[in-house]
């Protein structure tokens, strides 16, 4: 067996490790370029830390989901600042905008040059300048993965910026910050991670590692995503939350991902209001589903088993059958009341659309079976 496992630099997790941020930027250099949402000020506290400790500081807010033209600009302030180290502190937007400037404040050349399937692939030349990520909802892993997801409005699609060299340096993981998360958010997060979770663990990629931080993974999620919702001032579930999230981030950076999210990408692409997290959630029963049947009629028992193994985690039911998977998961969805896709614009109509862009999508790849046009259209007509 060979498998190559990559993840941040160092990780920092635990109640109050932002404040450790100085500590751990001004080893990386004096010039801060920090993105955030687009309310800087919830963050003027640790902003402030790196002030006081001697650091020059630039603020660049990123509003809603990072585009082409966004990050573009984010790059030109970054170069004209004179950034040496870029700081993420935000959602997985911020962290995906983060990541990408990073990598153009030593890269020259073209952002679209680098970017997968509307631009030329091309591999970065250089190691990116030191970037810190530092989560504040528990969804993504984005402070753990080599990627970066940034959409295109002209080409109606979310495509990925790839590196090894795009890791951050440093992740900053502190569950504190998602507290005042509201219980929409909380839902859309939480079920990104836990598909982040069963992908990788199904995955044609699995290997060693990332089952044991999936399997890890799944128990707390289920568990604590929940209790997260019910009561955001749920410290332990917030934390179980943030751990899971971090797990899911290292899975699929070197598991792969799966149908849920190469459909994902794309119907975000089409329609941006739509929460990324919320459209996993609706298309997570009817992909796993569709993707268990296919592996039951080609008869292959590893792979059934690990549906199975799954199962078993999420419900916590040792007798647990990968259908039960399916059920527990749709109970979850609507306990936290998680549209459908409609309720997103989507409709029909753009289902053959969809499919078409969505096969040609990097985490396709990793998905465990090869599932024929019809059955991906399938699973986004169950999820209308």
């Amino acid at each position: 067996m060979t498998f190559e496992f990559s993840t941040a630099g160092s990780v920092l997790f635990g109640e109050g490790a932002v404040r450790r941020l100085p500590e751990i930027a001004t080893a990386f250099g004096s010039r801060a370029f920090v993105v955030t949402g687009k309310t800087p000020g919830r963050y003027d506290a640790a902003l402030n830390t790196l002030s006081a400790a001697g650091m020059a500081v630039e603020v660049f807010p990123v509003k809603g989901e990072p585009t082409v033209a966004m990050v573009g600009e984010g790059i030109e302030a970054a170069r004209k600042y004179g950034a040496q180290i870029v700081i993420g502190i935000g959602g997985g937007s911020v962290i995906d905008a983060a990541k990408a400037i990073a990598a153009f404040v030593t890269n020259r050349g073209d952002l679209m040059d680098h970017l997968e399937v509307i631009g030329g692939a091309r591999p970065l030349e250089l190691p990116a300048a030191p970037c810190i990520a530092i989560p504040t909802t528990a969804g993504t892993g984005s402070e753990v993965t080599r990627n970066s997801v940034i959409a295109s409005p002209d080409h109606r699609v979310k495509v990925s910026l790839r590196s090894r060299h795009i890791m951050p340096r440093a992740a900053v993981v502190d569950p504190d910050l998602a507290l005042s998360l509201p219980p929409e958010e909380t839902a859309a997060c939480g079920l990104d991670a836990l598909t982040q979770l069963i992908e990788p663990f199904v995955s044609s990629r699995a290997n060693p590692l990332t089952d044991a931080l999936c399997r890890e993974g799944m128990v707390l999620a289920a568990a604590a995503l929940p209790a997260a919702y019910h009561d955001g001032n749920d410290t332990e579930a917030r934390r179980d939350m943030a751990l899971a999230a971090l797990m899911s981030g290292m899975a699929l950076a070197n598991a792969g991902l799966g149908a849920v999210h190469g459909l994902a990408a794309v119907i975000g692409g089409m329609f941006p209001a739509a929460p990324h997290g919320a459209v996993c959630a609706a298309l997570l029963p009817r992909a796993l589903l569709a993707n268990w049947r296919v592996v039951r009629n080609h008869g292959k028992p590893e792979s059934l088993d690990r549906f199975r193994e799954a199962a078993i985690l999420i419900t916590g039911d040792p007798h647990a059958a990968a259908e039960d998977a399916v059920d527990w998961i749709g109970s979850l969805c609507a306990e936290l009341a998680v549209p459908g896709l409609s309720r997103h614009g989507v409709g029909a109509e753009h289902v053959d659309a969809i499919v078409e862009q969505a096969r040609k999508a990097n985490s396709m790849k990793a998905n465990p079976v090869d599932l024929a046009a019809e059955e991906l259209a399938g699973i986004v007509r169950a999820a209308l």
